[in-house]
């Protein structure tokens, strides 16, 4: 008697395309927090997308880089006072708000600074194809110089809030004040650098008192760098979590009357074990690299810029190798599935920035490049895909 294989033997099954977590693009995600803000505070131009958040004279966002809502409910010893606000998120729903994808950094603060998702504002990711010059562009880094203004030519809503009589500030690390990022999404009204994260918890608050209707924003980010070098279940994590509880208590504690606090983050994270069936290096894998012109993004979170003419190879192959532990979609297939913005809302110049192949990871592995990339490959933590520990994000809220 014969044996006979399974015909699928060596096939594993692919992620469907259709299950993958979509962001909330027009009534829960972080592009959609602002508008909502300065439409209660009645500034021309903007309506509120987020229901379930009720108006206020004076608004302040304090975003902290790297705090997924998965993170905190995690750690309850850590972030006591965080933990006690959860049922506050997203308007007393005790539900969180989704980043946008890629869920990192320069993408989710471009969300946030324009109102607008990341297929309009134009940062699609951490490094992307500048379609003018053909080379890869970092977006967070803004290397190479490519000008700010036609990168990314929308007003941000705090200029807008500015312009309308909202008393605008940022209230953020020195360092940040004059970089292309910050100019291009989080610009309007006054910076105000603070070096400290005490000393910016107790300016927000005096900026709030400092008008009838005010916005503040005011940012931390140490916590991102902790779980990129030392992974989210680390010491070091834990006690920068602790560090931002503090921060948190102790502006909730300062706001003046008639304001709301919002809490939250431009992404969440994942720990990737140090194998090579979780980091798969593109650098080594000639199936990967064949017909591949650059390779964007980063390791959970893929542009894949094919050479002219072998585009549906290069998904076929992607797709063939990774298509098991990633979403793989092509350039379209990713657009009108939502994961940039809303279906048809994709502006002409931002299309070439986008990879002809995106790969979003599902399982806790990333595609790394250890020639091209040692610094990124080496890292510990990591996101920028939709799964739930890097998508969902806190909207903790504290009124007075």
């Amino acid at each position: 008697m014969s044996y006979s294989a399974p015909s699928n033997w060596d096939e594993p099954e692919l992620l469907d395309l259709t299950g993958a977590p979509v962001p909330e693009y027009g009534t829960g995600s972080l592009a959609d927090l602002l508008p909502t803000l300065v439409a209660g505070q009645g500034v021309p131009g903007f309506t509120a997308a987020i229901p379930e958040l009720a108006p206020a004279d004076r608004n302040c966002v304090f975003l902290v880089d790297g705090m997924g809502w998965e993170q905190i409910k995690a750690h309850p010893d850590e972030a006591p006072y965080l933990t006690s606000l959860l049922g506050t998120s997203r308007g007393g729903t005790g539900r969180p708000i989704t980043a946008g994808f890629p869920a990192t950094t320069a993408t989710s603060l471009a969300s946030v600074g324009t109102g607008l998702p990341p297929a309009r504002h134009g940062l699609p990711g951490y490094a992307v194809r500048n379609p003018a010059t053909g080379e890869l562009m970092n977006q967070l880094r803004w290397h190479p110089w490519t000008p700010p203004k036609p990168w990314q030519p929308y007003p941000t809503v705090f200029q807008q809030a500015d312009k309308a009589g909202v008393a605008t500030a940022q209230v953020s690390s020195p360092a940040f004040q004059t970089t292309p990022l910050t100019k291009i999404a989080l610009s309007g009204g006054t910076f105000l650098g603070r070096m400290t994260g005490e000393e910016r918890m107790d300016l927000a608050a005096e900026r709030l008192a400092a008008g009838d209707r005010s916005l503040v924003y005011t940012y931390y980010s140490e916590l991102d760098g902790a779980g990129h070098r030392h992974g989210v279940n680390s010491d070091a994590w834990r006690g920068q979590l602790m560090y931002v509880d503090r921060l948190v208590q102790r502006l909730a504690e300062q706001l003046p009357p008639r304001t709301a606090l919002y809490v939250t983050a431009d992404h969440g994270m994942v720990d990737i074990p140090f194998d090579e069936d979780s980091r798969i290096d593109y650098d080594e894998d000639w199936e990967l690299g064949a017909g591949v012109a650059l390779l964007g993004g980063e390791g959970r979170a893929r542009h894949v810029y094919a050479v002219p003419g072998a585009e549906a190879d290069v998904l076929t192959v992607w797709r063939e190798v990774l298509g098991d532990r990633f979403w793989i979609a092509g350039r379209e297939e990713a657009l009108e599935l939502g994961w940039f913005g809303p279906p048809g809302e994709c502006d002409e110049r931002v299309l070439g920035r986008i990879g002809d192949v995106v790969a979003a990871a599902h399982a806790d592995a990333a595609i790394t490049a250890s020639v091209n990339e040692p610094n990124e490959s080496a890292l510990t933590g990591m996101h920028g895909s939709m799964t739930a520990a890097e998508q969902l994000v806190p909207l903790l809220e504290i009124r007075t």
